[in-house]
């Protein structure tokens, strides 16, 4: 199913697509951090990812649930915007000698991440409202204030560690 295809032929339809689409982006995270733990050499960076991982472990569960309250099968649909972001974050992670300046990479990455999260998040809050999913959209904003949360804190991280020390 496309975006923007037959597929879709209501608002139904296209909110189960895009729950799908942030279901796919949320396990496509969970098999990128890992690789982004091991290439960071900031602490607080280090730190920031594995966190990160045991929260995203947490929102699939909620999304697992969300789709359980309008009796859905769990399951993803390929999401280009995700897998372009991170195949994007490897290609360029492939191509940095200079280990602060590779967390420097990795941290735009990390927030170009959290960011397409926290607009679909946003997204299918404001959908669910429409729709009269009420607990879904609870269980949607606790993990959009999670995105929220994480963007802000490799903000400060990048602002007050990785961002000087790879220009410095």
């Amino acid at each position: 199913m496309g975006l923007f295809t037959k597929d879709i032929k209501s608002m139904e339809d296209l909110y189960l697509h895009v729950l799908q689409d942030i279901y796919y982006a949320e396990k496509q995270i969970l098999k990128a951090l890992p690789e982004m733990i091991e290439k960071a050499t900031n602490r607080e960076l280090t730190a920031a990812f594995k966190s990160h991982l045991a929260e995203t472990e947490k929102q699939v569960s909620r999304l697992e649930q969300a789709f359980t309250l309008i009796n859905e099968e769990p399951k993803g649909t390929s999401c280009p915007a995700i897998d372009g972001i991170i195949d994007e974050a490897n290609e360029l992670a492939g191509e940095i000698e200079d280990k602060a300046v590779l967390d420097a990479a990795l941290l735009a990455a990390a927030q170009a991440v959290e960011h397409y999260e926290i607009t679909r998040y946003g997204t299918l809050i404001a959908w669910s409202a429409e729709l009269n999913r009420d607990a879904v959209s609870r269980l949607l904003n606790t993990t959009l204030n999670e995105e929220k949360a994480a963007d802000k804190k490799l903000s400060a991280i990048g602002e007050k560690k990785v961002n000087l020390k790879a220009t410095g």
